[in-house]
C-alpha cells in the first residue's frame, strides 16, 4: 500500500462495497485516517451503487437493516443503533450523501443525524415547540455553499408557546413557521414566520435536487389547487416549480421523487397504474416528460394477504406503491405496500421481485449511498 501512488490507492477503495471499506478501516490508525480522506469520501459519493436502509418499528422496537444492491451476498443485515436507549422509537426524515436524519416519533422533540456505516451520530439542538405541533422535515445538502441544513415547518394553532398547562395560548387560527438548522453552524436554529404555503406530510419525505428540497401543497378550500414548492437551501427561498400537465396533481396520490439527479412526480392513476414523470430541464415547464406507465402488479408476497377479485387487489395497491430510485442497469426499484421489494424494466415491461435474506415483515426503505462521509468532511 506505502509503494502504491495515492491517486491510484484512492480510486481503488472508492470502488469497493461499503461493507468492504467498513472492514478496510479496521485493520491498522493508517488505514483509518485513508477510510475517512475527504478526497475518498468524494470519489466515494459519485461512484457508489445505491444501498438499501430499511427501517421496520414492528412489532415494537425499531429497527435499522442494510442491503447492498450491489453485492453479490443478498443478505439483509441489522445495524445496532448506538442512540436506542435515549430514542427507542424514531422514523427516518431524510438521507443525503450517506447520512440519515432522525426524528423521535414517541414525544417528538429530539433529532439525530446519523451514518450507520461509520458508526457516528450526533443529536442536533432543540427548536421551539408549540402544543398540537404538526411538523413537515426536510434534510438536504446544497453544493455551492458545502452546508447541511435541517428544515422544520411547523403549523399550530394560536399565537404564543404552550402554557403550563400545555394549553396553547392565544387564538386557535392557522400559523406556521419554517426553523432552520446549518449543522455545525454555531448560531442554532433560525426562524423564517408567517409561512403561506401548507405540505403534505409523507414519507420519507422530501425530493432533493440540486441543493433543493420539493414538497407538494395541500389543498385548501379556498384554494384547491396543489402546487410544487422548492427551497433553494443556498439562499433558503421557497420558490413555485413548474408541474407536469399529468392532470393528477389535484389528487391525494402523487409523490415527489429524484431520477437521475432530475425533479420526477410518480402519479398513481386508476386501477393501480403508476405514471412517471421527469423534468429534464430544471424550472422549465415544457421539460417534463411522461418517461414511464407502469401497469397493475400484484407481488408474490401480497397475493397471499390480498383477495383474488381482479378489481379489489388492483384497488388495494392504489397509492401504496413507492417509487425509490433508478437502478444502474435502469430498472425502476419499487416498493409495495412498506412489505415487498420489485425491480421494473420499463425496456421489456416485465417486474421482477427482488429476494433479500432476512428482509423484515413491515418496512420503509430509504436509498442512500454507502459511504463514510460526516457532517465535518470537504465535499469537494
Amino acid at each position: 500500500m506505502d509503494l502504491l501512488p495515492t491517486e491510484l490507492v484512492q480510486d481503488i477503495l472508492s470502488r469497493l462495497p461499503i461493507t468492504s471499506l467498513v472492514q478496510f478501516r479496521s485493520v491498522c490508525r493508517s488505514w483509518r485516517v485513508l477510510a475517512v480522506d475527504p478526497e475518498l469520501v468524494a470519489l466515494s459519493l459519485r461512484r457508489a451503487a445505491p444501498c438499501l436502509l430499511l427501517h421496520c418499528d414492528f412489532p415494537i422496537r425499531n429497527q435499522i437493516y442494510f442491503a447492498d444492491l450491489a453485492a453479490e451476498d443478498s443478505r439483509v443485515r441489522r445495524i445496532q443503533v448506538p442512540f436506542w436507549p435515549s430514542m427507542p422509537e424514531f422514523e427516518v426524515i431524510g438521507s443525503c450523501n450517506g447520512l440519515l436524519c432522525l426524528s423521535d416519533s414517541l414525544y417528538g422533540d429530539a433529532l439525530y443525524v446519523y451514518n450507520p456505516f461509520a458508526g457516528k451520530f450526533t443529536q442536533l439542538p432543540k427548536s421551539e415547540h408549540y402544543a398540537g405541533q404538526e411538523v413537515v422535515f426536510g434534510f438536504g445538502f446544497h453544493p455551492r455553499t458545502k452546508e447541511y441544513k435541517v428544515i422544520k415547518i411547523v403549523y399550530y394553532r394560536g399565537r404564543g408557546r404552550s402554557s403550563g398547562s400545555g394549553r396553547p395560548v392565544g387564538s386557535r387560527r392557522m400559523m406556521s413557521d419554517v426553523q432552520i438548522l446549518t449543522l455545525g453552524s454555531s448560531s442554532g436554529w433560525r426562524t423564517q414566520p408567517k409561512f403561506s404555503h401548507h405540505f403534505l406530510r409523507s414519507k420519507p419525505g422530501e425530493a432533493l435536487v440540486n441543493g433543493r428540497l420539493h414538497w407538494v401543497t395541500r389543498p385548501r378550500r379556498c384554494n384547491p389547487v396543489r402546487r410544487l414548492i422548492s427551497l433553494d437551501l443556498g439562499d433558503e427561498q421557497f420558490r413555485e416549480v413548474p408541474k407536469p400537465d399529468c392532470g393528477g396533481l389535484n389528487r391525494c396520490n402523487l409523490s415527489l421523487v429524484a431520477v437521475r439527479g432530475c425533479l420526477g412526480a410518480a402519479v398513481h392513476c386508476n386501477y393501480g397504474r403508476l405514471e412517471i414523470w421527469v423534468m429534464k430541464e430544471y424550472n422549465v415547464k415544457e421539460s417534463w416528460v411522461k418517461e414511464l406507465s407502469i401497469g397493475a402488479y400484484m407481488p408474490k408476497g401480497l397475493k397471499q394477504n390480498v383477495e383474488r377479485s381482479y378489481k379489489i387487489w388492483r384497488t388495494a395497491l392504489s397509492g401504496r406503491v413507492r417509487v425509490l430510485c433508478v437502478l444502474e442497469n435502469g430498472e425502476i426499484l419499487l416498493e409495495y405496500k412498506s412489505r415487498v421489494l420489485v425491480c421494473y424494466d420499463g425496456k421489456s415491461g416485465r417486474f421482477r421481485d427482488l429476494k433479500l435474506q432476512g428482509v423484515p415483515k413491515w418496512f420503509q426503505a430509504n436509498v442512500v449511498v454507502g459511504c463514510l462521509n460526516w457532517i465535518d468532511t470537504p465535499i469537494l
